[in-house]
């Protein structure tokens, strides 16, 4: 999108503001699709998580995409979006035998990633088809918040106690119809993937009625100007011939499933807030704006790096910023960053401001949200009304409580 289009939208909604460009999201998934051209069943299930709502979802859909969903309520989403049960996959972490249950009554595929959920589940629904994560105990991804097929990791069942999920299976009578993998996000190193890839089909051999193999994703997206990405078109080829190679050994074709959100939707997202404060100190000029953590989480939380622009004057002459937020702590965006020059009234736009980002936001310091507008065949469409204080206080309580009455001694 071009500068001026983003300036136009956040005078026409406010700001701050969160703009989704579709036909970014539309170029990501068909890249996707196109790496993987020559395995016969592909099947693309988007990670609500990253950013969930109802018209992404439904644009997805339009293109064939199924749902990667953690909790309930993404499956919800996703039956309200449109999505019928099967496209849809669950994987939850830690959640109760009554979530679970209350999903697989919903006739979504279930992935469970614990034995001791597996064999209660197996004994109580031996007939429902499910799919089980494993941890190949791979250690991959930028962060660690964010790798999770690493020994230490909470999710998956070990490789190590595949005896154990065996015995289980073999007890229930349970019907196995998927093995999944995911090791974490931001993957640099192709081969790693690859490495775990091996560890995934070696899994799977064990089972003879699988209907798909999911390996997750945690594809790189480009944060700056040359700076390293996984290279899917690579991954497509290796991990494809590969995977062909499998379906042949095992005795049939298989659906070799993926489960892509910052990949898809990251590049796609810009996030809009005006500068309130330009403020000089003896050693650094803070640029303040309109939002802070609450709406823009992952700098803080994650060290994760947004470029940020002055749309507002982008031919400027660039000095050194912090940008900071207004929340009352620490709220920083960027230290010592190259910005053109910062005057108070500017309008300031994050990149890669899709994934995990307005899906991460709260009402710390009882601030309301900002709105959500997707871009779409040239017009700017409103897709979350910006909140209002009404909604902060709309499921509150509030108690009468009688004057304190005064006691004579």
């Amino acid at each position: 999108m071009e500068a001026r289009q983003l300036v136009q939208l956040a005078e026409q909604f406010g700001s701050p503001l969160y703009v989704y460009d579709a036909a970014k999201i539309q170029s990501q998934y068909h890249k996707l699709e196109n790496a993987f051209g020559k395995v016969k069943h592909l099947r693309i299930n988007y990670a609500v998580k990253a950013l969930s709502n109802i018209s992404v979802l439904k644009l997805l859909k339009q293109m064939g995409s199924g749902l990667d969903t953690v909790s309930i309520q993404e499956v919800q989403l996703g039956l309200l979006a449109g999505y019928s049960p099967e496209k849809i996959i669950y994987t939850p972490n830690g959640v109760s035998m009554e979530e679970i249950e209350e999903v697989a009554a919903l006739g979504v595929q279930i992935n469970i990633d614990n034995l001791s959920i597996l064999e209660q589940f197996g004994a109580k629904h031996p007939t429902t088809p499910v799919c089980i994560r494993i941890n190949p105990h791979v250690m991959a991804g930028g962060n660690s918040n964010i790798s999770v097929g690493h020994i230490d990791s909470k999710f998956g069942i070990s490789i190590h106690q595949m005896p154990h999920l065996l015995r289980i299976v073999q007890n229930t009578g349970m019907h196995i119809n998927g093995i999944h993998m995911h090791t974490g996000s931001d993957i640099l190193d192709i081969e790693v993937f690859l490495y775990a890839a091996e560890i995934l089909f070696e899994a799977a051999s064990h089972f003879k009625e699988l209907e798909f193999l999911d390996f997750g994703s945690g594809f790189k997206v480009p944060y700056k100007k040359d700076d390293i990405h996984t290279d899917v078109e690579e991954l497509g080829k290796k991990l494809g011939k590969r995977f062909n190679a499998f379906c042949a050994e095992y005795g049939r074709d298989l659906t070799l499933a993926f489960e892509p959100g910052k990949f898809l939707v990251s590049e796609a997202g810009y996030f809009l807030a005006k500068v309130n404060v330009v403020k000089q100190t003896t050693s650094t000029v803070f640029a303040g704006v309109d939002s802070g953590f609450n709406h823009l989480i992952r700098p803080m939380l994650y060290g994760s790096y947004h470029h940020i622009e002055n749309i507002s004057n982008p031919k400027g002459k660039e000095r050194f910023y912090s940008v900071v937020g207004y929340i009352c702590e620490t709220d920083t965006f960027a230290s010592n960053r190259r910005i053109a020059e910062i005057k108070e009234g500017d309008l300031l736009c994050f990149r890669n401001a899709g994934a995990y980002c307005f899906s991460m936001s709260s009402n710390y310091n009882s601030r309301v949200r900002p709105a959500e507008v997707l871009w779409y065949e040239g017009k700017g469409h409103i897709i979350r009304e910006r909140e209002t204080f009404e909604d902060i206080i709309r499921n509150q309580v509030i108690m009468d409580f009688e004057p304190a009455v005064a006691v004579t001694v």
